[in-house]
């Protein structure tokens, strides 16, 4: 039995659907990331900017779930932290030579929102930025001194990977660690740790084990432990993605002389200094198709969200609920 198999019957879920307010079902919201705060389940928006799109992360109230996972009739009540200040930082990147594209990764410590920011393919840098979050406002605002370059891993080349930045941020031991998209280079493949102190913010290198497909979130489930998403999109634009042949990770994505879309869910661990994975289970093969973008931990189960892309053409929120 192939082993992604195994692991899955190890840990299996029922995947409920959630059914969400209009104003969240919109597409053009294109959630990215996904964060627990307490009573609140955190959706962050990519804000694009560039699109006229308002910045802003939604906080649905976790009773509320609860309320719908057992009667299908109950609606979801939210709230909406507008972001401010990150038109300042947007111009700025443009100052610097680098594009804006939108939010991609959301953590917290405190009440400090952590979020990275993904550029075009062409700027050398993603970056880091925080802010505080007014419940009482409802606005997260953000530090107009904090903007922490990430250097995008890239191929010996010199050219950047198509459409990646650091979709995945964690708290870690006060610091926020930063897993970038792309992590199946021949060789160097690596995240970043970024401190929080006063002290100092140059992020520190933390080797990563080479892992295929795209990582476009990650959380926390235990001491030193994560749980990611591994999606990969078969599209030609993702062509870089693709294992080469005679790879073991080719069997996963090939049909016929094509590509499928694929998606499962990766144990990680940090050990040593370094990062390490394993499979931990695939999604049903109808969920296969949506660009799952955003997940939280909650009750032994996990919570995913789509940005606009996928069968339903709208923002998608999925519950895999341990059995």
């Amino acid at each position: 039995m192939p082993a992604t198999l195994a692991l899955a019957q190890k840990t299996p879920f029922n995947l409920r659907t959630l059914t969400l307010p209009r104003e969240l079902a919109d597409k053009n919201n294109q959630f990215s990331g996904l964060y627990l705060r307490g009573a609140q389940l955190l959706l962050l928006s990519e804000s694009r900017l560039q699109e006229r799109a308002e910045a802003k992360v939604y906080a649905v109230d976790l009773a509320s779930v609860d309320q719908q996972l057992t009667d299908k009739t109950r609606e979801l009540a939210y709230k909406k932290y507008a972001i401010q200040g990150l038109e300042q930082v947007r111009a700025r990147l443009d100052s610097a030579g680098q594009t804006y594209e939108g939010l991609e990764g959301l953590t917290m410590l405190g009440d400090v929102a952590y979020m990275s920011i993904e550029t075009t393919t062409p700027s050398a840098y993603c970056y880091l930025i925080r802010g505080t979050v007014d419940d009482a406002a409802t606005r997260i605002s953000l530090d107009p001194g904090y903007l922490v370059p990430l250097p995008k891993p890239a191929p010996t080349n010199g050219t950047h990977v198509h459409n990646a930045g650091f979709e995945s941020l964690v708290g870690y031991h006060q610091q926020v660690l930063a897993l970038f998209e792309y992590n199946y280079f021949a060789r160097d493949n690596y995240a970043f740790e970024v401190p929080t102190t006063a002290s100092g913010e140059v992020p520190r290198y933390v080797p990563v084990a080479r892992l295929p497909f795209r990582v476009t979130d990650m959380v926390s489930v235990g001491p030193d432990r994560f749980t990611a998403i591994n999606y990969f999109y078969k599209g030609d634009d993702d062509a870089v993605y693709r294992p080469a042949a005679g790879d073991a990770n080719a069997r996963l994505v090939q049909e016929g002389s094509g590509y499928k879309n694929y998606c499962r869910l990766i144990s990680v661990r940090y050990k040593g200094g370094k990062l390490s994975w394993k499979p931990l289970m695939e999604l049903p093969a109808e969920y296969m198709t949506y660009n799952w973008e955003g997940l939280a931990g909650y009750k032994e189960g996990y919570f995913l969200i789509n940005d606009k892309y996928g069968p339903s053409n709208q923002s998608t929120l999925v519950y895999l609920q341990k059995k």
